[in-house]
């Protein structure tokens, strides 16, 4: 059986790790090798019959990975090891974003620390129609689904919106699903969280940090493009903006 290719949850943690050590590679030897290896293994990613390759992300792996990081950076002078577009992209986002990339990086170890993930069934819209996922991870994107869907949240914020007698309609678009589908759409709403969960953290979820959205537009704030993988309902409104007002 072939080792699977790096996932991009897998690249954010041996990133975050590369970059805190001043975008310089690490020894097989190194504590925080051996410490991440252990901890890729704990994903709940793969299969038991790949986490059983002795050779899976194996410290020689990890140590291997961290060269492609730090060989591939635009600041490396020597030559570059051969890797894939995913680390790449994983390169190129913690050069543009480091606070962010490393922030991500910090929730994920938090998450799978807690065992949080491990309960997390899988979300359908993780991954998106290109078959790839957010830059930050998949197990990010399942968690801010997950706690997304919880219809207990949802009710809540939509009894919030009612009580403050604001129509309950999407705030990007406006599309409102009652005056559409009639009774049928009747308090009809998704929410989705303002500021994604990595960089908000683990704090508890007030009904202002959500924004009642349409489908259509709660899947755009999701959907991740190389070196962004996700947008404020704020953004997505700026977006909608400028395609309105360019020339066609």
């Amino acid at each position: 059986m072939r080792i699977p290719a790096w996932t991009e949850d897998e690249l954010l943690l041996a990133g975050a790790l590369v970059v805190k050590n001043g975008w310089r590679e690490l020894r097989t030897g190194h504590r925080e090798v051996q410490e991440l290896s252990e901890l890729l293994r704990s994903l709940p990613i793969q299969p038991p019959e790949v986490l059983a390759l002795p050779s899976f992300r194996s410290p020689d792996s990890v140590s291997r990975k961290t060269t492609d990081f730090m060989t591939n950076h635009k600041q490396y002078s020597g030559k570059a090891t051969r890797c894939g577009k995913p680390t790449l992209l994983m390169i190129e986002a913690f050069t543009d974003r480091e606070p962010e990339m490393l922030q991500a990086a910090q929730a994920l170890e938090k998450a799978i620390g807690s065992g949080e993930l491990h309960r997390l069934a899988p979300q359908p819209d993780e991954v998106d129609e290109t078959g790839a996922t957010a830059i930050e991870g998949r197990l990010l994107v399942r968690r801010a689904l997950a706690r997304e869907r919880d219809p207990k949240l949802r009710r809540q914020k939509i009894q919030q919106v009612q009580r403050q007698g604001r129509p309950l309609r999407c705030e990007v678009c406006d599309f409102d699903f009652a005056r559409i589908y009639g009774d049928l759409g009747e308090g009809y709403i998704e929410v989705h969280h303002i500021t994604p969960l990595h960089i908000s953290g683990a704090r508890e979820t007030g009904l202002d940090d959500l924004a009642c959205l349409c489908a259509n537009c709660h899947r755009m704030c999701h959907r991740s493009r190389p070196g962004e993988s996700w947008r404020t309902p704020a953004t997505l409104r700026e977006e909608i903006r400028k395609s309105a007002s360019a020339p066609h």
